[in-house]
């Protein structure tokens, strides 16, 4: 199967050849197909550049380095990806006059772990034709259904089309507007536990973050986080173990991280997809999307780089504190 199209390579070559950009911001694969990673790439190196159905991985945060050196970089940019990236600029996080973003589009990326779970494995090589996956294996050809295998993220993907970008790749792709593609809406799970008892709550987020191991690739790979220094690095903080040592330090990371990115986070759903121990990461960013939805007005971090985001702006209408309790909410 192959790993990128060839338009897509070409137009990577042709904006380095004619002095465009001196490299490109894509993926390259690790040891199995599936294992794939951000990569930057050179002139004489483009032909390691992949992008195919497992290429998840937000790009918009590798941008903040590289944005700051010297040239310009290609990026490749999925429309999820470009959210992000708009967040960034709005923060003045990324140079835009050193990024020349390549939109290329997107059908949904498959997470390699959910099709194991349906006993596909020896996995080769793998191809999203429409509402199906057929994946090539050292057992033979296996097929299942999309939904089956997508990334939770790609389940409540916000729709195809870039909220920037300087060319696509494919504009017969790009869609006139910005329409929601949720199977189900991304917003089920917070209801779910917004149904809870305070104690259920509880119960369920012990369980969950009792499993973390505080590898921190939650926050490494989070566009919203992107402080030099986090508050969990600094050793005059009193919280900058590495370890969890209690069940306190469990809890505090994670929703000192969900606060921090309240009103920032796009959804992208880069914390859950890259947590070893499964936790449910978006659930917390998510309910305070749809608190900050419903408390001040429908709002989506990233949409662009000009309307003023909903926590860092002040009108006589917002909401007083005790508009939760008269929500109901328990």
């Amino acid at each position: 199967m192959q790993r990128i199209n060839d338009d897509v390579l070409n137009k990577c070559r042709d904006l380095i050849e004619n002095g465009t950009c001196d490299r490109v911001l894509a993926w390259e694969e690790g040891e199995f197909c599936y294992d794939v990673t951000p990569a930057v790439f050179t002139g004489d190196t483009l032909g390691k550049m992949i992008y195919d159905d497992f290429c998840a991985a937000n790009q918009s945060k590798y941008l903040i380095d590289e944005s700051h050196k010297e040239g310009r970089i290609a990026a490749l940019l999925k429309p999820c990806d470009t959210y992000s990236f708009n967040q960034l600029l709005k923060e003045n996080r990324i140079k835009r006059e050193n990024v020349y973003v390549l939109g290329v589009p997107c059908d949904g990326k498959i997470d390699a772990e959910k099709a194991r779970g349906l006993g596909i494995k020896g996995i080769l090589g793998a191809e999203i034709d429409g509402d199906t996956v057929a994946f090539e294996t050292i057992y033979g050809k296996k097929t299942c259904s999309k939904k089956d295998v997508l990334h939770e993220k790609c389940l409540s993907c916000k729709g195809k089309k870039h909220m920037i970008f300087d060319e696509l790749t494919d504009p017969e792709k790009e869609p006139e507007t910005a329409v929601p593609e949720n199977g189900t809406s991304r917003f089920d799970g917070v209801s779910k536990l917004e149904n809870m008892t305070a104690e259920e709550r509880f119960r369920f987020w012990r369980g969950e973050l009792s499993r973390c191991i505080r590898c921190n690739a939650c926050r490494n790979v989070c566009p919203a986080c992107s402080c030099r220094q986090c508050v969990f690095d600094n050793p005059a903080s009193g919280v900058s173990s590495k370890a969890n040592t209690n069940d306190f330090e469990e809890n505090l990371y994670h929703i000192i991280r969900a606060f921090h990115v309240a009103g920032r986070c796009t959804d992208c759903g880069e914390c859950t997809r890259v947590c070893p121990e499964n936790i449910p990461l978006h659930l917390l960013n998510r309910k305070f999307i749809k608190d900050i939805n419903e408390l001040y007005g429908e709002y989506q971090a990233g949409y662009d780089t000009a309307l003023d985001a909903p926590l860092t702006s002040y009108t006589k209408q917002d909401a007083e504190p005790g508009i939760v309790h008269e929500r109901g909410v328990r």
